[in-house]
């Protein structure tokens, strides 16, 4: 399945090489470009399209506010001149954002990031994601599920701790969001502030799960029946 793409930029010259860029992807199909926004707004009220590339600076609508208004957003990829605009990018939930000159090299970061989330998405019915897509410090971050030694709960953020990784990493979300994402026969919410791999609990002591990297997790009073499932498939398992 190919990602539908329209590219939006006031420069001929920008659109022309985002044209050339996208041809070298087999997976992009790219539908339409656009040198007017407002046209290009009336082309996404009317086309399904699954990835955008569209600058930010432009004449009268910023592709900020474009993106803004749009009824159904497809993944966003920003490109412009001017750095200042990346945090209000990334509040969008952007995909990511490039800075012209954009060399391919780091178009083609994008593009990877791009195809594999969409790839999640539509297989997330017929097969356990092997990746989270969090964002952490103005990007996306692609994460190997089989790489989490455990994900933890800081009030509006949560610390994602990786397996050989001394540096957690530290998106901006719930707890009940992250564990939306994530493949729920391989992982269970313990405590309030704690999610953990079934399959790294290598043992239950005194209401704590041991995990294999040596940590020690808390099991609320509320989440004891993960005792009783983990047994259970520890059991299964052998």
């Amino acid at each position: 399945m190919k990602l539908r793409c329209v590219a939006i930029d006031d420069e001929p010259l920008a659109l022309s090489l985002i044209t050339q860029y996208v041809a070298q992807f087999s997976k992009l199909e790219l539908l339409q470009t656009f040198n007017d926004a407002i046209e290009g707004a009336e082309f996404l009220a009317n086309n399904s399209v699954d990835l955008l590339f569209i600058d930010i600076n432009m004449p009268d609508i910023t592709g900020l506010e474009l993106v803004e208004n749009l009824s159904i957003k497809p993944m966003i990829i920003f490109t412009t001149a001017h750095k200042k605009f990346a945090l209000d990018g990334f509040e969008l939930e952007a995909m990511d954002y490039l800075l012209k000159p954009i060399p391919f090299d780091r178009f083609s970061r994008a593009v990877i990031k791009a195809i594999d989330y969409f790839d999640l998405k539509n297989n997330v019915k017929t097969e356990s994601p092997q990746y989270l897509f969090v964002r952490s410090e103005y990007k996306m971050v692609k994460i190997a599920v089989a790489d989490i030694d455990y994900i933890e709960g800081l009030v509006d953020y949560v610390k994602i701790h990786l397996l050989n990784s001394t540096r957690p990493i530290l998106s901006l979300m719930t707890m009940k969001a992250v564990l939306e994402k994530l493949p729920s026969e391989q992982f269970s919410r313990i405590h309030r502030s704690f999610i953990v791999p079934n399959m790294n609990v290598k043992a239950i002591l005194n209401k704590k799960a041991e995990l294999i990297s040596g940590k020690s997790i808390p099991i609320s009073s509320s989440n004891q029946d993960f005792i009783d499932e983990w047994m259970k498939q520890s059991f299964t398992n052998r």
